[in-house]
């Protein structure tokens, strides 16, 4: 099951970027430090409305139904993860008019994410396997203030570990607090 969200992801990525994209002879590379949600995060810009993120860290992670042994509800628990996000910024025109901050791609975005999860430390949580992955549709904002920025994004996702137990949650959400480190 998990090769068939791997092709499906990239899929749906070369189509999102084919379809909404547009070619742009800039390329833009961000590199921010995550304090919230800790995590190292490389963006880069497709084109003045998509790009692709991919964040490393380390934090504390809610569990998944399907996906534990003993708790029958969810838990927090500490682990390292992967999140690759691709987003599609809709609302650059709309923000340029109304004189908006457009810094660091601010806007309004429709994406899809990937979310790998490792081992988890510091919780007596029993997970079915110490690898787990979600991939599902999103809706977000992004938006900066001088070199700190802020990410909210929610949707429902599709979770899976590599024993074939899996589950769907309606609603999911994250946020982020980073630092931009270059400009």
């Amino acid at each position: 099951m998990r090769n068939y969200v791997a092709i499906i992801m990239s899929l749906v990525i070369c189509g999102m970027n084919s379809v909404f994209g547009q070619n742009t002879s800039k390329t833009k590379h961000l590199f921010v430090l995550n304090i919230v949600n800790p995590g190292f995060v490389y963006e880069y810009s497709i084109s003045d409305k998509s790009k692709i993120s991919v964040n490393l860290g380390y934090g504390i992670l809610m569990s998944y139904p399907e996906l534990t042994m003993i708790q029958t509800n969810t838990a927090l628990f500490l682990s390292s993860f992967f999140d690759m996000h691709y987003r599609y910024i809709y609302d650059n025109e709309r923000r340029i008019r109304k004189n908006k901050n457009m810094l660091y791609d601010s806007g309004n975005f429709l994406g899809i994410r990937l979310v790998g999860r490792g081992k988890n430390y510091g919780s007596s949580l029993v997970r079915t396997d110490n690898i787990d992955f979600a991939v599902g549709p999103t809706w977000g904002i992004q938006r900066s203030i001088k070199r700190i920025l802020l990410i909210f994004d929610l949707g429902p996702q599709l979770y899976m570990d590599t024993k074939d137990n899996y589950g769907f949650y309606p609603i999911m959400f994250e946020i982020n607090i980073g630092y931009v480190l270059n400009h």
